[in-house]
């Protein structure tokens, strides 16, 4: 009986060491690479994303060297600190890859006219839109009520009201 318990004894504690140099390579490893995924987060949390997709899947490049809103593909996505855009070529792809933040909306892809008119963050339709001084601005759009037209009318103060309330949400 004796040399069953020194066996099983064995096997426990081989076993228990196998264990423990897993847990150990894991924790090492985990401190060698460590990842500070708090930008990406905190970008996460203040952009209009759905499942990290930014502007509905829409190519952020195409707004300006197309002058419309052009449909991106899976094929070209794009990861911006941890914001996901589809670009509708390659060839847009590697212009948003050179500087992606030259060509994302402002206020983190929210209705330009709410974050200026009352600092809230409102739902867009990605085919309303505006380039202001070389930078993307998109609207709400729907159910008869274009915010790009009331941003137009008022526009240089909107935008000052937007700037501003836009800060309080990106601290």
């Amino acid at each position: 009986m004796s040399i069953h318990i020194y066996f099983a004894v064995q096997y426990i504690q081989n076993n228990m060491k196998q264990f423990l140099i897993a847990i150990l390579s894991l924790l090492i490893s985990l401190s060698l690479y460590p990842q500070d995924n708090s930008k990406a987060t905190k970008r996460q949390k203040q952009f209009n994303v759905k499942s990290n997709l930014a502007i509905q899947g829409y190519d952020p490049v195409a707004y300006f060297k197309q002058g419309k809103a052009v449909k991106g593909k899976k094929e070209f996505a794009v990861n911006a600190e941890g914001i996901i855009y589809h670009c509708s070529s390659a060839a847009n792809k590697e212009l948003f890859l050179k500087n992606y933040s030259a060509y994302e909306p402002q206020y983190g892809g929210w209705c330009a006219y709410a974050m200026g008119n009352s600092g809230e963050k409102v739902e867009i339709n990605p085919e309303t839109f505006k380039i202001i001084d070389g930078k993307l601005y998109l609207f709400y759009n729907a159910y008869f009520n274009n915010t790009l037209n009331s941003w137009n009318k008022n526009e240089k103060v909107l935008k000052a009201k937007a700037d501003s309330n836009w800060q309080n949400f990106y601290k």
